[in-house]
């Protein structure tokens, strides 16, 4: 005789009858695929400490007296902390003029060329990326194979083409310069982020009347913007950190030198100031740090749209 259950007992033993026969049992993960997370996070901090061990050495180096820099043993902090290497990169008294003037020049140098070629490559990229003409494909050759040769070959021939249009010494010509060099790689990362909008957002705004520049304002530069601000990181570290150019075009003019050619003045003949040439060091990398803080939103939305066929 078989017993009788009632509703409930039997919407409880059907769920879980099908618990057992339906579902998968969780698989745990297996002791190969454990290893190899475990040798990559391994791999990925070595890197790291690789990668930051030189930043490291350089602002501890910065903070330790000349006994402690100079000794056979060097000691990964310095014992005596001191603020004199700082003073006298701040004063100037080795250069004769102060840090301040040569990071202006740095800055007006860097943000001008950035606004210049940022504004350049984004007109190119939109025609390059929506529009259809002749010698399209040989320009986009042409761009590659800028890229490709390097800045330093061509300091002599820009040298002579600047002398004679009476742009040494200036800090104009090397914005010019600075420009020019990073346009090319700007427009070809920057074409894809404007081929990537869709035109029917533009046929739409044209069926209600909007007029060209409004399509440009209101709808293809806020799409392009991302992309704008993480191809001009590139335009930025370069005019920032570039130094043959700007040594050889400035001369003797003190007044218009940029900060890496400030940090050689600690590199004398016979000896060198280290501490002063690794507090220069820090200093120099306190702008570009600030400056990947505001724009760093930006600069991983803007890669992730790079990476999206539109």
């Amino acid at each position: 005789m078989t017993a009788t259950k009632t509703p409930a007992q039997a919407a409880a033993t059907g769920r879980h009858g099908m618990f057992k026969a339906g579902a998968a049992p969780r698989r745990r993960p297996s002791a190969r695929r454990t290893a190899r997370r475990a040798v990559l996070n391994v791999i990925a901090i070595i890197v790291a400490l690789v990668t930051l061990f030189p930043i490291y050495w350089m602002v501890s180096t910065a903070f330790k007296p000349p006994t402690e820099i100079e000794t056979l043993t060097p000691e990964p902090l310095p014992y005596h902390p001191t603020l004199s290497n700082f003073e006298a990169v701040i004063s100037g008294s080795v250069a004769g003029m102060p840090y301040w003037d040569f990071l202006r020049n740095s800055l007006f140098v860097t943000i001008v060329a950035v606004a210049a070629s940022s504004l350049l490559a984004l007109l190119a990229a939109i025609a390059l990326g929506r529009f259809q003409f002749r010698l399209r494909g040989i320009y986009l050759v042409m761009l590659l194979i800028v890229q490709m040769l390097p800045q330093q070959a061509l300091v002599i021939a820009l040298f002579i083409d600047f002398r004679g249009l009476n742009l040494l010494d200036s800090l104009t010509g090397l914005i010019l310069v600075y420009t020019a060099f990073s346009v090319p790689v700007t427009v070809w990362m920057l074409r894809n982020f404007a081929a990537a909008v869709p035109r029917e957002l533009e046929e739409a705004a044209q069926i209600d009347g909007a007029g060209w520049w409004t399509v440009f304002s209101r709808i293809l530069l806020p799409l392009v913007s991302p992309g704008l601000v993480s191809t001009s990181v590139f335009a930025f570290i370069f005019a920032y950190n570039e130094f043959v150019i700007a040594l050889t075009f400035l001369g003797t003019d003190k007044s218009k030198f940029t900060l890496p050619i400030y940090v050689q003045y600690f590199q004398g003949q016979f000896s060198t100031d280290w501490g002063a040439v690794m507090a220069a060091s820090t200093l120099f990398t306190v702008p570009v740090l600030i400056f990947f803080v505001i724009i760093q939103r930006r600069l991983s939305s803007g890669l992730v749209a790079g990476a999206v066929k539109g």
